[in-house]
């Protein structure tokens, strides 16, 4: 059953879609791992850790599409889901440095021996577990959006109201872990991984397998998010996006629908969180800045919001100019950042993805073409 519903959003589009990342998983690593240095092919662990960030990266893309291109939820506040799923896994690999800090402690991490704290906090017990830690990656985001969700749903929390709950949500959680005596390490965060899973996390296999697992992660969130949105049950979400009150009006539940959805998005961020902290060796409270979130609605925006395949083209577009930009231009990067976003609303209303699709269909008027229902001006 669960086979059939995955195969039911199987379409063109995801066949390629998952080929091609199945294709990155393999051959990127194979790269970096049996070419030689000089050869024009090889991939360096510098560049493989920074194509597996993109990757991680367009999974939060993917997972804010999922609610804001099908539901019409504006999230502004995703990357909160984010940071939990990355908090979650820097706590299991904090646990798993052991006594190798730089205070030798067996059972304390550094921050919390120079802090003089005397015995680890009970929300620390079971991250030394592997499969616990894999485990509240996908609890915490998702308990946290579902009780968010639930009252937001229920009490019929719309429009920008709702996208004001979620920035505020980021914004608070920000402020918290900042404080020293949440025990998450403060301004400074979780950082100086050693191992993950047994293996030495820098050692140039490790990174190749990170980017694996980010890759094909990628391809199963794809088709699980491909298949809902074929289902039923994505009709119905795409016409509470259009029509929320004839939706609830022909009888259909529509926090039951909005609930759902919100949640598995919120799980997917926390996966995105997960597989970008040890590739980029760090996690802090940054990671819960408000700017981030949006900046997420911006890769989605840019490659093109309802399509799914736009967040993950988006999302790699805007981070690699973002990586140029930040090492040609640094005074420049916000600037083009806004202007991007400017321009896409204005003349791409449907991102890359979209306008890809009007040339295919030799379609090279109408700006309007391809706006999902109910967005179009008249």
């Amino acid at each position: 059953m669960i086979t059939g519903f995955l195969l039911s959003g199987f379409d063109r589009r995801a066949r390629w879609t998952v080929a091609v990342l199945a294709a990155l998983a393999l051959l990127v690593p194979a790269s970096n791992l049996l070419l030689p240095e000089d050869s024009l092919l090889h991939v360096s662990t510098y560049q493989l850790t920074l194509f597996g960030k993109y990757l991680t990266y367009a999974l939060l893309a993917l997972s804010v599409d999922l609610v804001w291109g099908y539901c019409g939820i504006l999230s502004l506040g995703h990357g909160a889901f984010f940071a939990l799923g990355g908090y979650a896994m820097g706590m299991y690999l904090m646990r798993q440095i052991g006594a190798r800090g730089v205070y030798a402690d067996p059972l304390l991490p550094d921050f919390m021996v120079f802090l003089s704290w005397k015995e680890l906090p009970w929300f620390w017990h079971g991250f030394d577990m592997a499969w616990f830690a894999l485990l509240m990656v996908m609890l915490v985001p998702g308990i946290l959006a579902f009780v968010i969700g639930w009252f937001a749903f229920r009490s019929r929390v719309t429009g920008v109201y709702l996208s004001i709950i979620t920035q505020a949500m980021t914004y608070a959680l920000l402020l918290a872990f900042f404080r020293n005596d949440m025990g998450f390490g403060g301004n400074n965060g979780l950082t100086d991984f050693k191992d993950i899973l047994g293996l030495p996390i820098q050692a140039p296999a490790t990174r190749a397998a990170l980017f694996a697992a980010s890759a094909l992660t990628l391809a199963f969130a794809y088709v699980i998010a491909s298949a809902v949105t074929a289902s039923k049950l994505g009709k119905v979400l795409v016409a509470v996006r259009d029509a929320e009150s004839r939706t609830r009006f022909i009888g259909y539940r529509v926090e039951r629908y909005k609930l759902f959805v919100w949640t598995l998005s919120a799980v997917m961020a926390g996966m995105a969180g997960a597989l970008y902290v040890p590739q980029v060796g760090i996690i802090n409270p940054s990671e819960f800045d408000p700017s981030a979130s949006i900046e997420a609605v911006i890769w989605v925006a840019v490659g093109g919001r309802g399509t799914l395949v736009g967040a993950l083209v988006g999302a790699v577009v805007v981070n690699f100019g973002k990586t140029w930009f930040t090492g040609a231009l640094p005074e420049v990067w916000l600037f083009a950042l806004g202007g991007l976003f400017v321009g896409v609303t204005l003349f791409l209303p449907r991102g890359i993805v979209g306008l890809f699709a009007r040339l295919r269909r030799g379609d090279a008027g109408g700006r309007t073409a391809g706006i999902p229902a109910g967005e179009a001006a008249p």
